[in-house]
């Protein structure tokens, strides 16, 4: 039952317009949720905003009022009479259980994952799992089983969505193995219990996986002095955690000392793998048994049998086959590398290691092309950044984006706003921002859902309520928040999910927003990562904070542009390393390679990739295996879709900014979500079959 959660794991390694809690509106009045609510109602919708839980017994509290109002409303469809079996009664008032239980459990869920306060995170942790075990009972409830079943046996004429939620929730009760004997139903159940558990525990490990380390002002040479100001903890002492994200990629970029970049790449692939290597190997073999004993030859089947590629072994193929063809491009820009690591001083070895690619990429950049990262961050500052792609993402959706004082929130800088229909006015759904980093906070980038949209029995609809997680440098005293050209598309990536969520018009919780196959759930995003690269766009707000009057030049971005493309080919080897893996560790594995799981983990990896260093486990601390188990393919398989879509805009009148295209993504993509067959949507957006040709054009294939 638990709702999707989206996450892009940062593999680009990775007027101010400030909007503040005054926000007006258009007829002057200062804006407040009240007001939002009041004008909602008027559209026949609802707007509803959770109240964040503070105390550890307040989570224990929720968790159990939220699963014994289920459990009473699983028992009203389990005493059915089963002559009087209705669609309303069983498949809709399913989904009505679970829109309730999820809207709790994601809120719990965020508080895990971003509260500042250990004790209600552990908190949370502990009701993560008990939903889990819940949830998975569920599915083994014989008496709603029956009702169901005696529902399904009158053969009736379902259409539109009310098929689709029929025959998606038999096709659960079979992959749950409600088909089966009953001791196979109660094995795989408590597989399926276990395996929750070891999932959570598994993503606690690494979020709280800090990893200090200390290098003098000399070792780090090349890291920039801002970044320099915030880690400086002695008189020569400089001290990093591995663990933060934004930290990290810093330092492996400029870094001058291989020794240095070495050291630091070495913590942090090995962060987390005290407690979590022995948890993986129990992840994947709980796995395999539940796999095997529903029928499927391996996870990856099950899991894919859901999605567009509908099996491992396609999805495995699509990987290999982009591999192969990136081939040529990963070797010459490999052979650059070697050359700019044979040539920097700081170089200890002749080849290029794992830990010196992001380091030659950047010089790459900054000796071939001019760019330097560093030194661009001035033209996105984080405030100047946002209000830009507000305006951005209004023009194309046709929405306003408001911010609102939050009535509850469970942090001091987590901020509220509202997005509105611009040609109604009708409030379309609520979005929470929390963007800087915390101790023990999810260490990513994320859209977590909140509330979804759904059609309400009284004919009223839930608009939804969603919120992004994310990690962007914080401001300093003595300045804004600067953002790098690959945070920028970041932010743009994560806003899309969450315009995903919000837009939707889905009648089911099971259809809304982003509840949609998971190799397809990254390709609206994937694809506003594209307006990050046009001149127009950023013309919008990126600008010298120092001097507004400076934009961004026309041949930096050029340059931007072939450097990016200069780099494609190690960058999506890289992708595809892990995708590989994921795929590989979810195929049926051996004992011996079960046993060597760190070992045979890297031999992929570095088949693929550079060789990762004998001493790492970066399985330990690869939370997507998590998540996005057998799935961790989708973000290749959803781009060459996204660069489909994006070729859209590319053609249109107005490039990127072209409303009526817009309109079309809104109407035909994000509003539909997964109510009707995805292949339907994207080809109703490309009025056309789709293509290949502009990934393969855009990764420097073609």
């Amino acid at each position: 039952m638990k709702v999707l959660r989206i996450i892009l794991f940062f593999v680009a390694y990775l007027s101010s317009g400030a909007i503040g809690a005054e926000t007006k509106t258009d007829a002057g009045q200062k804006l407040s949720f009240a007001d939002l609510q009041k004008k909602a109602a008027k559209f026949g919708t609802v707007l509803t905003l959770p109240t964040f839980e503070s105390t550890p017994a307040e989570v224990a509290k929720t968790t159990d009022n939220t699963i014994a109002r289920a459990d009473k409303a699983l028992d009203a469809i389990g005493r059915l009479d089963p002559k009087k079996v209705t669609f309303q009664n069983t498949f809709r008032a399913l989904d009505d259980i679970q829109a309730e239980v999820t809207q709790e459990e994601n809120r719990i869920e965020v508080l895990s994952q971003a509260h500042p306060d250990a004790r209600v995170r552990e908190a949370a942790i502990e009701a993560e799992q008990k939903f889990s075990d819940w949830a998975v009972g569920v599915d083994y409830r014989k008496d709603v089983y029956k009702a169901v079943k005696a529902f399904a046996a009158t053969n009736p004429n379902l259409q539109g969505e009310d098929r689709r939620l029929f025959d998606e929730q038999l096709r659960d009760y079979r992959r749950a193995g409600l088909e089966l004997p009953e001791d196979q139903q109660k094995e795989v159940e408590d597989l399926r219990k276990d395996l929750a558990k070891s999932q959570t525990l598994f993503e606690f490990n690494v979020n709280n996986a800090a990893t200090p380390v200390k290098f003098t002002r000399a070792e780090l040479e090349g890291v920039p002095d801002s970044l320099l100001a915030k880690l400086k903890t002695g008189e020569d002492e400089y001290v990093l955690d591995a663990n933060v994200t934004f930290q990290m990629t810093e330092v492996m970029d400029n870094a001058v000392n291989e020794e240095t970049r070495k050291k630091l790449y070495i913590a942090r692939d090995n962060r987390a793998r005290a407690r979590n290597v022995d948890l993986l190997r129990k992840v994947l073999k709980l796995r395999a048994d539940i796999a095997h004993t529903l029928g499927y030859n391996s996870w990856a089947d099950y899991e894919t049998e859901t999605r567009m590629a509908k099996s491992g072994e396609t999805a495995l193929g699509f990987l290999e086959k982009l591999k192969d063809g990136l081939e040529p491009k990963y070797r010459a820009e490999l052979a650059e590398f070697k050359q700019i690591k044979a040539n920097s001083k700081g170089s200890t070895t002749p080849e290029v290691k794992i830990w010196d690619w992001r380091y030659c990429a950047e010089q790459l950049r900054q000796q071939k092309y001019q760019i330097d990262a560093e030194a661009l961050r001035v033209y996105f500052p984080f405030e100047n950044v946002l209000q830009g792609m507000f305006n951005v993402y209004e023009r194309i959706f046709a929405i306003r984006i408001r911010e609102v004082p939050p009535p509850s929130k469970y942090v001091d800088d987590l901020r509220l706003y509202a997005v509105i229909d611009k040609d109604s006015g009708a409030p379309l759904g609520m979005l929470y921002m929390d963007m800087f980093p915390r101790p023990g906070k999810f260490h990513h980038f994320a859209n977590f859902s909140l509330i979804d949209g759904k059609r309400l029995e009284n004919g009223k609809y839930q608009r939804p309520t969603t919120e992004l997680i994310c990690n962007f440098p914080p401001p300093t005293k003595d300045g804004p928040s600067l953002m790098s050209h690959d945070e920028v598309t970041t932010i743009f990536h994560e806003f899309g999910h969450a315009m995903h969520a919000i837009l939707t018009q889905a009648k089911y919780v099971r259809f809304a927003g982003t509840n949609v196959p998971r190799d397809f759930v990254e390709a609206p995003s994937q694809m506003l990562e594209y307006f990050t690269w046009d001149k127009k766009v950023l013309d919008i707000f990126a600008a010298d904070y120092r001097d507004p009057s400076k934009e961004i030049p026309q041949e930096t971005l050029t340059q931007l542009k072939a450097a990016d493309l200069a780099t494609k080919g190690c960058f999506y080897r890289r992708q595809l390393s892990f995708g590989i893996l994921d795929l590989t560790l979810h195929s049926g594995l051996t004992a011996d390679q079960l046993t060597n799981l760190p070992d045979f983990s890297n031999k992929i990896l570095g088949e693929v990739f550079l060789p990762p260093d004998p001493s790492t486990a970066m399985i330990a601390s690869f939370d997507h295996l998590m998540g996005y188990g057998a799935g961790y393919y989708g973000y290749a398989w959803a781009d060459a879709i996204a660069a489909d879509m994006a070729s859209v805009f590319q053609t249109a009148p107005d490039g990127f900014l072209d409303s009526k295209i817009g309109r079309r993504l809104r109407d035909e993509i994000y509003a539909q979500g997964n109510s009707r067959e995805i292949a339907v949507s994207i080809e109703r957006f490309l009025r056309r079959k789709q293509s290949i040709d502009p990934f393969l054009k855009h990764v420097g294939i073609q």
